[in-house]
C-alpha cells in the first residue's frame, strides 16, 4: 500500500560508504541479475544510487544516498530477501501541457518494463552527486527527461513542491514540469525526438486528462500520484499551497 506525502523540501546527502547488504547478498544479487540479463540482454548493470535511513517529517525527505550497482537494486526490488532502509529513490518529472493534460511515455520493447506507462524517471547516479556532497534529484529528473523524450529545462518549468509516493522499497519523488505548449503539441514533439533515435527507451506516449484516461499499464505510483493532483484540484488547491 503506496502513502502519499507532499514535500516542500530534500535533504538527501551522498554517503561514499558502500552498503553492507550489497556485498552480503553479492552471489544471490549476481545471480538473479543473470537470469534476467537472459530476457532483457542489454540489461546494463552500471552504477546508481540508492537511498537509505530515509526519514519524512515537516514537509520534508532526509536521508543518505549510498553508491552501488544496478543488480543491487533489482535484488531489492525483486529479490527474496529485505533490505532494511534501503529504497530505491528516484525522481519523475511529472510532464504536463498548458491545457492540464499530463504527458506520458510507454517504455519501448526491449527495455526492462517494456510498455509500461510512465513518466520520464530514472534512478539517481553517482553524477548527480553536487560540489557539496547533495544529491540533486532535480538534476536527475530533467537529464532523464532530456534523455526519454528530447525535452529541455527551456521547455518546460518546475512547479513548487514534491509529492512522496512511498512504499517498503520504493520512493517515487514526482513534480510536475509545465510546458507552454498544449499536451498534444508535447506528444508530436516527443514523437519526432523518438523517430530520430536509432534505439530509444520509448516508443509512444500516452495523454491523460483525468481518471478516466488511467489504465493497468500505468503503475501503481503513476496512479496514485495523479488521483492525489486531480483530487486536489477538484478543491481548488495545488501542491505548492
Amino acid at each position: 500500500m503506496s502513502e502519499i506525502v507532499e514535500l516542500d523540501r530534500l535533504d538527501l546527502a551522498f554517503d561514499p560508504v558502500p552498503p553492507e547488504y550489497s556485498r552480503r547478498h553479492r552471489a544471490a544479487i549476481e545471480a538473479q541479475f543473470a537470469r534476467m540479463r537472459r530476457d532483457r540482454p542489454s540489461l546494463w548493470n552500471g552504477r546508481i544510487l540508492m537511498l537509505a535511513d530515509a526519514t519524512i517529517g515537516s514537509r520534508a525527505l532526509s536521508g543518505r544516498f549510498v553508491e552501488t550497482d544496478f543488480a543491487t537494486l533489482l535484488w531489492v526490488l525483486y529479490g527474496e530477501s529485505t533490505a532494511p532502509g534501503l529504497r530505491n529513490a528516484f525522481g519523475a518529472a511529472a510532464l504536463r501541457g498548458c491545457d492540464g493534460g499530463f504527458v506520458l511515455v510507454r517504455q519501448a520493447p526491449w527495455t526492462l518494463n517494456a510498455g509500461r506507462v510512465y513518466f520520464a524517471t530514472g534512478t539517481p547516479e553517482p553524477a548527480d552527486v553536487t560540489a557539496d556532497g547533495q544529491v540533486d534529484m532535480e538534476a536527475s529528473m530533467l537529464r532523464e527527461l532530456a534523455e526519454e523524450t528530447g525535452l529541455t529545462v527551456s521547455d518546460v518549468a518546475p512547479a513548487a513542491g514534491w509529492l512522496a509516493v512511498c512504499d517498503p522499497v520504493r520512493i517515487a519523488l514526482l513534480r510536475p514540469f509545465v510546458a507552454h505548449e498544449s499536451a498534444v503539441a508535447l506528444a508530436a514533439r516527443i514523437h519526432a525526438f523518438i523517430a530520430r533515435q536509432p534505439r530509444p527507451e520509448i516508443d509512444g506516449t500516452v495523454i491523460v486528462h483525468g481518471p478516466e484516461g488511467l489504465s493497468p499499464a500505468m503503475p501503481d505510483f503513476i496512479q496514485s500520484y495523479l488521483r492525489a493532483v486531480w483530487e486536489r484540484e477538484k478543491k481548488g488547491r495545488d501542491f505548492s499551497d
